[in-house]
Order: structure tokens, then sequence, then C-alpha cells
């Protein structure tokens, strides 16, 4: 078979960086009021910048698919003539602009210069970004495909937006309760950013320049174990099933903000880094890795809370990993889903920094009903 490199990162970023104090000029007040959880999430998850593509009055300034096709096309703003040369597009998001077509389906379409090739998408959530890349670095590893690319967006900040929550907070107004948004449904509005990330996979190197060969890419699900924990779409019921907005009346879907997007916060402090780094240390001992081997550690981080707690459990467990390897851009990009990865190796890709024979170990968990990826790639 076939070796098969990244050989060119590319992401786009929609509008200007919104910082935390003008979140809610974008996102709008429920029930007119200040959230009474932003202050505390944001303290926690240390972001300070996301980007939305939309504007303040939440007219929106680029579609999904649209975002994703631009990120694609940097890959070839020295040459774009070589788009046509692309014979696979996979394209992972955990938020089409719509149920059907397909998000790829609708990606490719922005990509007149494409010409007719194969287009798969993903789904999912944090982790469908490393599902794409590992579909595109397979096609190009077997031999099938020459010049792949794997892309990853999201577009959450519309469903983020107060006027999607006023009908259950009215709801509640008329019942007499509490008409503040449950924490599980607030918490994610300030954690969540727009935009695209795009690699290009071929099975040789760049003449020029560094390339990142793809040594393995491994992933794993615990849903036959764990209910869900991050949801959207559905409502959680008392004994952990989801019960999906098709099961639901119209009136019902508006008055429970059903697709809203949701957090079981306290399962998600008690599995998220104890799953997946137990497993990241199976694949390591497989495969007669130590941590001292890795150069740079890029963790896809929901909140910078996360990042002591996956220390300690390296530590604790005989995988050390020294603070000077780690690289996250959370704080200037926010959480951006599936692109995130996308976006921290695009940074480390053009900083200057790399330098050949390191090795960069890329780890996505996923809290949705956890799944995690990881891949080990190496500076040539």
């Amino acid at each position: 078979m076939s070796d098969a490199y990244i050989t060119r990162i590319a992401k786009f970023l929609p509008n200007e960086p919104v910082s935390n104090d003008e979140m809610e000029a974008y996102l709008g007040y429920i029930n007119g009021k200040p959230s009474k959880s932003k202050a505390l999430v944001l303290r926690n998850n240390g972001i300070k910048n996301r980007y939305y593509a939309l504007q303040k009055d939440g007219t929106a300034t680029h579609t999904n698919a649209e975002m994703a096709a631009l990120a694609v096309t940097g890959l070839f703003k020295k040459n774009t003539s070589e788009i046509k040369d692309v014979d696979l597009l996979s394209c992972a998001t955990s938020s089409p602009d719509q149920l059907m077509p397909s998000h790829g389906s609708m990606v490719h379409g922005y990509l007149k210069d494409t010409g007719p090739i194969e287009v798969v998408s993903p789904s999912g959530v944090c982790c469908a970004g490393m599902h794409a890349f590992k579909y595109a670095y397979m096609s190009v590893k077997l031999g099938e495909k020459q010049k792949a690319v794997a892309c990853a967006s999201e577009r959450l900040s519309p469903v983020l937006r107060s006027d999607q929550f006023e009908d259950e907070v009215q709801q509640l107004l008329k019942l007499e309760k509490n008409p503040y948004l449950a924490f599980e449904k607030d918490f994610l509005r300030w954690m969540l950013s727009d935009g695209a990330g795009a690699f290009l996979v071929e099975s040789a190197p760049n003449q020029s320049g560094i390339s990142l060969k793809i040594d393995w890419i491994e992933g794993c699900s615990y849903a036959n174990e764990q209910e869900p924990c991050m949801y959207m779409g559905a409502d959680k019921l008392e004994d952990g099933s989801l019960k999906s907005y098709k099961d639901y009346k119209s009136e019902q879907v508006q008055e429970h903000s059903v697709f809203s997007i949701k957090q079981d916060v306290k399962l998600l402090g008690e599995k998220i880094v104890k799953l997946g780094f137990a497993k990241l240390k199976e694949i390591l001992d497989k495969r007669q890795i130590s941590m001292e081997e890795v150069s740079y550690f890029l963790p896809h981080l929901s909140s910078y809370f996360f990042e002591g707690k996956i220390e300690d459990f390296c530590n604790e467990n005989g995988m050390p990993i020294s603070k000077e390897k780690w690289y996250t851009n959370l704080v200037t990009k926010g959480n951006v889903g599936a692109a995130s990865i996308y976006m921290m190796l695009e940074e480390v890709f053009y900083s200057g920094a790399l330098k050949k024979g390191e090795k960069i170990l890329l780890a996505v968990p996923e809290s949705s009903r956890f799944s995690y990826m990881f891949c080990m790639l190496t500076v040539c």
C-alpha cells in the first residue's frame, strides 16, 4: 500500500472575532435578561474570542457548506486550477444546513471546478472531522485516490440565539416557573464557534517544504455502555434514552427548544477524560510508543477545565506529556467542534517550528455518546 501525507492545510473563519463582552450582542438576551451561567462557563472554559457566521441582527453571512468550500479552495490558492485534480471530497460536520441532501454534496455544489468526484459525509460531532480525515487517508493509502480532500466545518451560532428559546421561556412564564434557561442548554451557548478547516491528502510528500506522514488513525466508541451526553434534535428522558424531534408535535418542538444543543454536564465531567485517555494508553501500549517520542500533543478541548484533568490522568497512568509539548488554540478560536483539530494543526503546520522526524499526536474526544479519535503524524 501507498503511504499517505497531509501536504496542505487551510482554514476559514467568518467575519471578525467576537469577544466575551460582545457575545450577547450577537446571541441575544433570553427573556431580556443577561445569562446567569455565562460568567461561570467562560471562567472555566478560558475562551476569549470566537467566530460567528452571522451579524448582530441574526442575518447569516455564510452557510456551513459555503465555509467548508472556502476552506477547501484555500488549499489551492497558489494554483487555483489544481482543484480540478481532486478525486475525493470527504466532508464532516455536526451542524449541516439541512437534513437532506448530505453536507458533502452541498459543499461539492460550491466547488464548480472539481468536476464529478466521489463525495462522502461522515456524521457525528467532534470526531466526525477525524472520520472524514480517516476516509481520505485510507482511500489514498489503498491507492484508490491520489488527491483527496478532507474537511470539517461548523455553523451552530443560529441555534444559540435567544430567539430559539423564547417559546420555551414564555411557556415557563405562563406556568409561573423560573424563566431562566436550564443550564444544560445555556452551557453550550458560551462554548461554540463557527468555521471550517481542510486537509489535502496525497500519496507523496511535498517536493519542497514539509509534509505530515500519517502513521496511523484509531478510533473507539463507548456508546454500547454509555448514555447520550450531548444531543440536539431530541430530548433526554429519565431512563437516559433520547426522544426524537420526530416524535414531538410541532408546537412541542418549539416549546421545549428541542432543536437546541444540550449537554449533560455531570456525565461529561465523570466520563470524558477517563474513558478516552484509558483508550489512548491502550493504543500506545499496543503500538509500543512512549509519550517521550511525541514532540507535539494537540488535544481538542471544549474547555481549559479539562486540560488539568487530562494531564493528571496521563501522569497517573504512566504516560506523562510535558506541558511545553501541548498546543491548543481554544482561547482565540473557541470550540469549533469537528473543525477544531484542523485549525490547530493548520497553525502548527505553518508555524515554522516543525522539524523533520518530529511526531505529532492528535487527540479528539467527543462527548455526544463518548467517542474518541487519535492520530500520529511524522513531519517529513
